[in-house]
């Protein structure tokens, strides 16, 4: 019987491997290649619309980026301005809004990613603790509907809260507005963006708490384990690679603060410590048209940004063998 069922393996084994016959590795590349295409044609076919889309919106538009090295001149297009270098990016370094907008970009951009990252795990794991499918599933429907009010009803909603006298928090804040107070912008927009967005980062997390095996449960319960060190060691454990992943590509936008809403709650009164990179781009590129000067800002904070991303990956490498690269 062993020979016979030996055989018909065999058969079926060869009959798989004429069906799908391996790539040549002996071959040229064009032939390895054009095999790896008739293998998996369906699948770039798939992502060829995402491909196209990336090309086309993310990487088509990098050819402006030698506008931070040349003296725009709109008359002569995008390469026809004179070579003038690092010029804009030292003035930049050199302009005396330069600490001020570092300063502010990067305590809101700090806040806003350790709290938006703290808040949504912490909430992750009090929902997983829910027992009853139809609460857990209001609870998650109630948190996660701020996420879709867009920043304008935001904004105007966080104006009309604040009002004196009649505000719902207003009223007990005395007789000025906290917007024009330049200490309590960066609180009021990190504050404002966790409650706005905890409940929808944390569906990734939960999606991760989903697969933990029950019967870790049931025995960490036999064996004496309590609803804490239910968290502690069976759920944390379980989430800990994806918040890995999610802290590093978050680290990538670390001084990308949103210019929607940080332009809208801008005002006269806390200017000082609300200009960030975003909004100080703005203004010198579209309402003072220098667009080099504005060009060379936003790729300095792309850098920097990228910097970031790269340390991040290395240090997670290092410490826990997670990355993303």
């Amino acid at each position: 019987m062993v020979p016979v069922a030996a055989a018909a393996t065999t058969g079926k084994t060869r009959k798989r491997r004429e069906k799908h016959p391996a790539t040549p590795k002996n071959g040229s590349f064009v032939s390895r290649l054009g095999e790896h295409f008739r293998r998996y044609w369906q699948l770039w076919l798939m992502v060829t619309p995402a491909m196209c889309f990336i090309g086309l919106f993310a990487y088509v538009p990098m050819y402006g980026v030698q506008l931070a090295f040349r003296d725009f001149i709109p008359s002569k297009g995008l390469t026809g301005g004179p070579w003038v270098g690092l010029k804009y990016f030292k003035q930049f370094l050199e302009s005396p809004m330069f600490g001020n907008i570092m300063k502010n970009t990067i305590s809101i951009s700090l806040w806003t990613m350790v709290m938006g990252f703290i808040a949504p795990i912490i909430l992750a794991l009090l929902i997983n603790q829910i027992g009853s499918t139809k609460v857990k599933g209001f609870v998650q429907t109630i948190t996660y509907m701020p996420h879709f009010i867009s920043t304008v009803v935001i904004v105007a909603m966080i104006n009309i809260f604040l009002t004196p006298g009649t505000g719902l928090l207003g009223r007990f804040l005395g007789d000025t507005s906290l917007l024009g107070n330049p200490n309590m912008f960066t609180p009021i927009y990190w504050i404002t963006e966790v409650w706005q967005h905890v409940g929808w980062n944390s569906i990734i997390y939960l999606a991760a708490l989903s697969s933990v095996d029950t019967a870790l449960y049931e025995a960490a319960k036999v064996d004496g384990a309590r609803r804490f060190q239910l968290i502690r060691y069976v759920d944390f454990p379980t989430i800990l690679p994806t918040c890995g992943i999610l802290l590093i590509l978050n680290m990538g936008s670390v001084l990308n603060v949103g210019f929607e809403k940080v332009f809208l709650m801008q005002n006269a009164l806390n200017l000082s410590s609300s200009e960030v990179i975003s909004t100080y781009t703005y203004k010198i590129g579209i309402v003072s048209n220098q667009f080099s000067y504005s060009t060379a800002i936003g790729l300095f904070n792309t850098l920097i940004n990228f910097v970031f991303l790269v340390i991040a990956n290395a240090i997670s490498k290092r410490v826990s063998e997670t990355s993303i690269f």
